[in-house]
């Protein structure tokens, strides 16, 4: 190996591993998407996390301070790190926005409602569609997983 490529190899090295790590938590505001996660490294020290509103994110605590930030509804809040005396360590912002991916959402004039298409659509529960649409996919999901639970099928609705 040539000192040349030597050379290159040990200067691209610390860049591959910052690229590899998880964000370490600052500042800086977190993104992420609904029904998605993102990873953080808590600072040293850290013993309590807190989140501004957890209808918009949640927070979990995994080994080594890493942090799994979900994002569950539209919106902004932050996520608070103290140490065990209580001492802020970070107080950083959480944006929750809509995932950049195969959604199509259909609007029929008041009425909305989404689909994931990869290739075919299906319909998927989305924040902002219709109440009947939305409804109507949470109920199906909600039979789909009761049924592979093992619970007895509910009588089917009749209009009358």
């Amino acid at each position: 190996m040539t000192d040349f490529v030597r050379l290159l190899a040990f200067s691209l090295l610390p860049t591959a591993l910052l690229s590899a790590a998880p964000a370490f938590a600052s500042d800086a505001p977190i993104e992420v998407a609904v029904d998605r996660a993102s990873i953080i490294k808590a600072p040293a020290g850290t013993s309590t996390v807190i989140i501004g509103n957890p209808l918009i994110a949640d927070a979990t605590s995994q080994k080594a301070g890493v942090l799994v930030i979900t994002g569950k509804s539209f919106g902004s809040t932050n996520i608070m790190l103290l140490d065990g005396a209580g001492t802020v360590l970070s107080d950083t912002t959480v944006n929750v926005r809509r995932a950049a991916d195969n959604t199509v959402v259909v609007q029929r004039g008041a009425k909305r409602e989404s689909f994931a298409c990869n290739p075919r659509c299906e319909p998927v529960l989305s924040l902002g569609d219709s109440a009947d649409s939305f409804s109507a996919t949470a109920g199906q999901i909600t039979t789909r997983n009761g049924m592979s639970a093992g619970s007895p099928t509910p009588e089917p609705v009749t209009s009358r």
